[in-house]
């Protein structure tokens, strides 16, 4: 037992961990955190309770970090063919795939356990995030489209917001839930194209390889929609001047990412996919400042 301690809780051990669950590149748990926050404002028509907050923000760190665990444990032969990704902890060696899934273990414990501090129809609805999160890494395998996975999986803390707080899952929650979908589409296929030749090559299928010489023009189709989408829900919730503005503002960022992706250079692509966090507090900003007494 004091052999197994000592290996698994040495300084050097959590820090892989610590990287493993990308807990030193938290990009994608903003991301994950924006359109939380804005389903959990507006299913409150205003600030939802701090334990709503509290419980929402600790369940998109674990299972964000759930994700990435499961996701490199699932990659572990295609990384190390990748230049971006060959020193991540499993597969240079640094973590054993059977630790990884221990660590899996433990962040999705830790999520249902927060989530019982919710409704039953919350709980019920939790059992779905498992499921999309556990087969998202797979689907790169089988389809061009993992980026749809990927977006139902982030997007899936919205049904769950409103659940939370209404019981209920109204016409403009699942609205959200998809234009929210065509967005992360749209990011995680700026993300794609910065590793698009390497996947080529090792086989891995993704929305930037299917697209081809079509990829901008689909981006900016699937920004184009998301932004409408986004307009039309804060006129069915009647916001005010704030919530449009936000919207109207996302929009300079989303032409700002179409200039970064306008070559295709692997470096300008993820800072357009990076961008996004900007784009999506913005929308929180003016969501957040609508719904001020």
């Amino acid at each position: 037992m004091f052999f197994i301690k000592k290996r698994f809780f040495t300084k050097e051990r959590l820090y892989q961990y610590y990287l493993l669950m990308r807990m030193d590149r938290p990009i994608g748990t903003w991301l994950l955190l924006w359109p939380t926050f804005w389903a959990l404002w507006i299913a409150a028509e205003g600030i939802p309770p701090v334990a709503y907050i509290v419980i929402f923000a600790l369940g998109v760190f674990v299972m964000r970090s759930a994700g990435c665990v499961i996701n490199d444990y699932a990659d572990r032969n295609i990384d190390k063919h990748i230049e971006r990704t060959k020193n991540r902890p499993i597969t240079s060696g640094k973590v054993a795939p059977h630790e990884a899934l221990g660590l899996f273990a433990v962040c999705i414990l830790t999520a249902f356990i927060l989530v019982l501090f919710l409704n039953i129809y919350t709980i019920l609805l939790s059992f779905a995030a498992l499921l999309l999160a556990a087969v998202y890494p797979f689907m790169k395998r089988y389809t061009h489209y993992p980026q749809i996975v990927l977006g139902m999986a982030f997007s899936w803390s919205i049904p769950m917001g409103f659940a939370a707080q209404l019981n209920d899952i109204p016409g403009v929650a699942w609205i959200l839930y998809i234009v929210t979908v065509l967005w992360i589409v749209s990011y995680d296929t700026m993300y794609a194209m910065a590793d698009r030749d390497e996947d080529l090559k090792i086989g891995v299928k993704s929305t930037a390889i299917i697209f081809a010489d079509n990829d901008k023009f689909i981006i900016a189709l699937l920004q184009l929609a998301f932004t409408a989408g986004m307009f039309s829900i804060a006129w069915l919730v009647q916001g005010g001047l704030f919530f449009y503005l936000g919207i109207a503002v996302s929009v300079v960022f989303s032409v700002y990412q179409q200039y970064l992706i306008r070559s295709r250079d692997k470096k300008t692509c993820f800072q357009a996919f990076l961008n996004n966090h900007w784009l999506g507090m913005v929308i929180f900003i003016g969501i957040f400042l609508n719904y001020l007494p």
